[in-house]
């Protein structure tokens, strides 16, 4: 069977739509396609068996091409209900990658996604969440020994990660893409930051200028969106658990409020925390008439749907990724992608150009694990300083951007003890 005929997709038709976002993003993505003129000679991948598990969208589907050109043969599915494109699943599966991934399919359907690019038994991984490899260490045991390694997208996947190294069930290595200089400081800031706004301002079609706007936790992620809503006129409250990342949001000018009192007083809510139930039954009962909430956490327990419903006498979609809940006493709070991430859920997502470096880190994260997996062992690993620079190099180059470099005098100084 080609790759059409072994995905599960939505429309095959939907390609030459899929196919044309594509080329727009790859057109803005320099560090890939220097790679991809690389690799297309090199091919670093070539034999081995790659299964993703990223939003997929016209970004995600340009690394999956970079991977095949490198020599892979590449499964792919989503790792959000809400965020897959069916237009790109199309356009994937006719150039030549395996897709299985719909837009807005059931709980049950999109585990079965996840077992069935499993099923192709990878040899490498690329993560966002933690899904495929909890999957791996819970359900399917029995392919774990095809793993040479992989690399994870997102805090979420690394916190999961990390639980199973330190209860020394991790069966293979793994590089904590997320945490690296090229990514931490630019996707989950500047990407988030700009990509979450683009979300709630198409959804909701109102101004943000002179609003409240809370966000909920001030992590990398939390201070992109914290920076932006401030540029476009927002008064910007701050909630943290955290007390240095609280007096950072304090130093950087915003107001700190413990969550019960910022609930009083914001417009708009966005959860940024990887945690579960931020805001709950308790908020709700004192926030404003016609408070939005937002999420950008990767799953959809940041803000507590469960007891939204049950507070509410009346629940109704009002506009395309919008629900409308009403209060007994007739307030209206209103929640934007069912909770979900809001710039893929409601969005395209991060810029392209950000989206650049993130995935050049996976697709060299990806080549260095497939090369040293027997000796670094099952753990959980930094990206490694050499690839980080490399892609700021990159970037750098791209945007006809030079810096300077150190005389070897000033290494020799900057190497020794003894001024």
């Amino acid at each position: 069977m080609n790759s059409v005929e072994k995905s599960i997709i939505r429309d095959v038709n939907l390609a030459p739509q899929g196919r044309m976002k594509m080329d727009w993003a790859r057109e803005h993505m320099p560090i890939l396609n220097r790679l991809r003129e690389q690799w297309l000679v090199q091919k670093p991948l070539a034999g081995r068996r790659v299964a993703i598990s990223l939003h997929l969208e016209a970004k995600t589907a340009c690394l999956a091409e970079l991977l095949r050109d490198a020599g892979a043969e590449v499964a792919i599915t989503g790792s959000n209900p809400l965020s897959t494109q069916d237009d790109i699943c199309a356009a994937l599966a006719v150039s030549g990658i395996t897709v299985f991934a719909k837009y807005n399919p059931t709980p049950e359907e999109y585990k079965q996604h996840l077992l069935l690019t499993l099923e192709t038994r990878p040899e490498l991984i690329i993560d966002d969440g933690g899904d495929l490899v909890s999957l791996l260490h819970s359900e399917r045991q029995d392919l774990i020994p095809y793993v040479r390694g992989g690399c994870e997208e997102t805090t979420t996947g690394i916190n999961r990660l990390v639980s199973l190294e330190k209860s020394g069930e991790l069966r293979f290595p793994m590089v904590a893409v997320n945490d690296a200089y090229s990514k931490c400081f630019f996707d989950n800031r500047y990407g988030t930051g700009q990509s979450v706004w683009d979300g709630i301002n198409r959804t909701t079609n109102l101004v943000v200028a002179g609003k409240t706007v809370v966000v909920v936790g001030y992590g990398w992620c939390g201070k992109g969106v914290a920076l932006r809503a401030k540029g476009l006129g927002a008064k910007v409250i701050v909630t943290e658990v955290d007390p240095i990342k609280a007096i950072e949001a304090h130093m950087d000018g915003y107001t700190v409020l413990p969550m019960i009192e910022a609930a009083k007083l914001g417009d708009i809510f966005v959860t940024v925390t990887g945690n579960k139930n931020v805001i709950t039954g308790a908020h709700y009962r004192v926030m404003k008439n016609g408070a939005i909430l937002a999420n950008a956490g990767h799953f959809d327990i940041e803000i507590d749907k469960v007891s939204l419903e049950r507070l509410a006498v009346n629940q109704r979609v009002v506009r395309k990724d919008i629900t409308e809940y009403t209060l007994e006493d007739g307030r209206k709070i209103f929640l934007l992608a069912e909770g979900r991430l809001v710039n893929l859920a409601a969005g395209d997502g991060h810029p392209a150009e950000i989206m650049d470096m993130t995935f050049a880190l996976q697709a060299l994260s990806l080549v260095y694990i497939n090369e040293n997996y027997q000796k670094i062992g099952p753990s959980v690993i930094d990206v490694p300083i050499q690839l980080d620079s490399q892609v700021a190099r990159y970037y750098l180059e791209s945007q006809g951007i030079q810096i300077d470099e150190m005389t070897e005098e000033q290494k020799q100084y900057q190497a020794s003890w003894n001024l």
